[in-house]
C-alpha cells in the first residue's frame, strides 16, 4: 500500500473514531448506522480539505481579532453542512455542531499524537532529549537539529 493511502486510511480511521465519540457525548449529533459514520466522516474529511482553507483565507481578519478561535465556529459550520448534506447523520442545531466540532477537533488531535500520524513525529531517547524520526533535522541529514517544527 502506498504511503499516501496508508496515511489516508489511518486519517479517516481517527475522525470517525472522533465523529462517533462526538456523537455519543453531545446529545443533538446522531447517525443511523456505521456506514453512515463512516460517510459523514469522509465527507467531513473532503470538507476541511477543501471549503476550510477558502473558509479561514475569508475569515482571517476574524481569526486575527478572536487569536484564533474563530476557527471552532467555521469547525462547526462545516459539521453543521455535513448534517445537513446527510440525512442519515443529523445535526440538529449550531449549538450541537460547535460542541461537536470542538469534541472531534480533541479527540483526533489527541489520537494523531499518539498514534504519530500527521507532519509532526517526535520521539524521546535517552536522557530526554527530544528528535525527529525522519532525517531532515539540520540539513545534514544526521537528525541533531533542533526540534522546532509544528
Amino acid at each position: 500500500m502506498p504511503p499516501q493511502a496508508k496515511i489516508f486510511f489511518q486519517r479517516w480511521v481517527i475522525d470517525t473514531l472522533a465523529v462517533l465519540v462526538a456523537a455519543n457525548v453531545v446529545t443533538d449529533i446522531d447517525y443511523d448506522n456505521v456506514p453512515s459514520l463512516l460517510a459523514a466522516s469522509l465527507l467531513l474529511g473532503i470538507l476541511n480539505a477543501v471549503v476550510k482553507p477558502i473558509l479561514l483565507l475569508l475569515s482571517l481578519p476574524l481569526l486575527l481579532l478572536s487569536l484564533g478561535l474563530f476557527t471552532l465556529v467555521i469547525n462547526g459550520c462545516l459539521l453543521y453542512l455535513v448534517g445537513a448534506m446527510m440525512k442519515s447523520f443529523q445535526v440538529n442545531s449550531f449549538a450541537a455542531a460547535f460542541w461537536g466540532a470542538l469534541v472531534i477537533s480533541l479527540i483526533s488531535m489527541i489520537l494523531n499524537t499518539a498514534l504519530g500520524v500527521g507532519a509532526t513525529k517526535v520521539r524521546v531517547q535517552k536522557g530526554g532529549v527530544a528528535k525527529r524520526n525522519d532525517s531532515s533535522g539540520d540539513g545534514h541529514g544526521n537528525g541533531n537539529g533542533p526540534v522546532i517544527d509544528v
